[in-house]
């Protein structure tokens, strides 16, 4: 294979972990946006949409042409299909983080609520699995993905509690039910980053070893 191939791949990979990373700091960012109230912060998330969406559409473009022009086999094609993976992963994990944003407006201005759930918490777990795996792509070292499927299962657990916590304080207090729902909505949606991070580890994991794991 061409070192022209090689390159632009190398810049490929090093162009979709840096997408991995902006869509990450869109989710932190939205859900501390959330938690503060702060209105102009959750105005500025959403705005990277835009972004997100050209980032996707360069990526997928100069995947497929690599895929045109060069022919790839074995580990490169292999990580070239796990860049797009990654590419749609990260657009998930981002479109998930403007929509947290968007749920800014709907706390503002209603009962302060008794309890705040761990939203800050659940999140920083979330975004920690998305920077490990793509850190695990970059440095090509499966280590940082072994223990995925129990750091899942404790988001899971996260997000279970943290639903019938909030479930029996809007039926306590009907007065908080708007801003509750926005919380586990968000916990969801930090829930559901959850698995596609463990999605792309999967990806990770045979772009690096040509071995297909499930993490469940």
């Amino acid at each position: 294979m061409s070192e022209k191939f090689h390159s632009e791949l190398d810049q490929l990979k090093y162009d979709s972990i840096e997408m991995s990373r902006f869509a990450r700091t869109m989710l932190a960012d939205a859900v501390k946006a959330l938690i503060e109230e702060d209105i102009p912060n959750a105005t500025e998330v959403k705005s990277r949409k835009r972004e997100l969406r050209d980032r996707t559409i360069s990526l997928e473009d100069r995947a497929y042409q690599l895929i045109a022009l060069y022919q790839p086999m074995a580990k490169d094609m292999r990580v070239i299909v796990c860049i797009l993976k990654i590419i749609a992963g990260a657009e998930r994990i981002g479109r998930y983080g403007k929509d947290i944003a968007s749920m800014a407006r709907h706390v503002v201005n209603e009962p302060a609520c008794p309890q705040l759930p761990p939203l800050t918490h659940m999140a920083e777990l979330v975004t920690d699995m998305i920077d490990d795996a793509t850190t695990a792509f970059e440095k090509e070292s499966l280590t940082l993905i072994r223990e995925f499927s129990s750091r899942d299962d404790t988001v899971d657990a996260l997000w279970h509690s943290i639903f019938r916590q909030t479930l029996t304080l809007m039926m306590e207090n009907p007065k908080t039910i708007t801003r509750y729902t926005s919380y586990i909505m968000a916990a969801r949606y930090l829930e559901r980053c959850a698995d596609h991070a463990c999605k792309m580890a999967e990806n990770i994991h045979y772009s690096i070893s040509g071995e297909r794991i499930e993490i469940k």
